[in-house]
């Protein structure tokens, strides 16, 4: 049997910016919730902006005064910057606490996977928005298609898109809600997917920008980081001949040609131009407190078998900001804390997870996820 520490329903939720949206209300309804800022104002703003003063205590985020009250069975909830995940685990681990991101795991995070199984902790990872909802819905697309064509030889199409884009679009078919070189620095990292059966290495991600329709709708769409190793989380029959492979990035129709002369320059970049760069793009599309964001995903799986039956399913989700929040905080934050609350009730086993593939909790997640007006819509076709 293995080892699981008893969780104690206390959260320590780590970082106050923008993706700390209205997630962190649900928590704070079913936890007991310390919020960690770069300093007890910005906590305390963060609690005034989402209107949940006094519904948690408050801290200035230092990692002595963490450790200084980090228990055994205490949940830790990373909403720092990517590269600052694997320290915090390693704190939380120290202190026999669980670990919760909604991020990608990285190489260092899966290192601690064997030692938090063996300590009875969990690290739950990938339970945002892209990573997480995608996840789900690209499980829930592949138990769909194997009801439908059981695992027969078949040819395979797979395609998962997410786009944080303006509502209302603009000149320039973007607007920065997170780090302006954060998403030059993703532009160029080279991504890898499956196209014509065959493994493939884009060096420059918006030079494979393709045309995807959504609804009737016109989007672009390019590869983003790595999409192989997703093969095996989502668990493809072997008998699948899968054609098709890649989950990237969806943009409003005119992205590539209005992102032109960014792309001209990032070939080639210095550290130091990147920078400079960041700076006067943001200043060239500031956002303002009317601009209005919109998240599409589009989750597709499409299965041609050897005896010309054809299943096409496919998963959308469309929502748009208002007033009160931005679409995308509110789109990573429900998510993860779901995942949060499942941590801190015990109904995540000790080990390194990422979003569920197992049926009956799918339908859970999508349930929860549902009743906090996280809603996607379902589409098939069948030949």
């Amino acid at each position: 049997m293995v080892h699981h520490i008893r969780p104690t329903g206390r959260v320590h939720w780590i970082g106050t910016g923008m993706s700390t949206g209205s997630g962190l209300a649900i928590v704070c309804e079913n936890a007991s919730v310390t919020l960690w800022g770069r300093s007890t104002d910005k906590a305390e703003a963060c609690l005034a902006r989402l209107g949940l003063r006094g519904k948690a205590e408050v801290r200035a985020y230092r990692t002595q005064a963490l450790a200084s009250e980090l228990a055994a069975g205490d949940t830790v909830v990373s909403m720092l910057p990517a590269a600052e995940h694997p320290g915090l685990l390693e704190l939380a681990l120290r202190h026999e606490a669980h670990f919760v991101c909604s991020s990608y795991t990285s190489p260092l995070i899966a290192e601690q996977a064997d030692e938090a199984r063996r300590r009875g902790l969990v690290i739950l990872t990938e339970i945002g928005l892209d990573p997480g909802i995608d996840h789900l819905l690209a499980h829930e697309l592949v138990r769909k298609a194997r009801q439908v064509t059981g695992d027969r030889p078949a040819t395979v199409d797979f395609t998962s898109y997410c786009g944080s884009n303006p509502a209302v679009p603009n000149e320039f078919r973007y607007q920065f809600n997170w780090a302006p070189r954060g998403v030059l620095t993703a532009l160029l990292t080279p991504a890898r997917m499956i196209a014509g059966s065959a493994p493939v290495t884009v060096a420059r991600p918006w030079e494979a920008v393709a045309t995807q329709a959504v609804g009737g709708e016109t989007f672009e769409v390019y590869p983003n980081r790595d999409s192989i190793p997703f093969l095996t989380t989502y668990r493809f029959p072997a008998e699948w001949d899968v054609r098709t492979f890649v989950r990237g990035t969806m943009r409003l129709d005119g992205w590539s040609a209005a992102w032109k002369p960014v792309f001209d320059e990032l070939d080639g970049i210095t550290d130091a131009r990147i920078d400079e760069l960041a700076e006067e793009l943001a200043a060239r599309c500031p956002t303002t407190p009317t601009d209005r964001d919109r998240v599409v995903m589009a989750v597709r799986l499409r299965v041609r078998t050897e005896s010309g039956s054809e299943w096409c399913g496919e998963y959308r989700l469309d929502a748009v900001g208002d007033e009160r929040e931005s679409a995308t905080p509110r789109l990573v934050s429900v998510p993860l804390a779901g995942g949060v609350l499942a941590v801190t009730h015990g109904r995540v086993a000790p080990g390194l997870q990422q979003a569920t593939d197992r049926p009956d909790q799918v339908r859970e997640w999508l349930a929860f996820l549902d009743r906090h007006a996280v809603s996607v819509t379902y589409h098939e076709e069948v030949a």
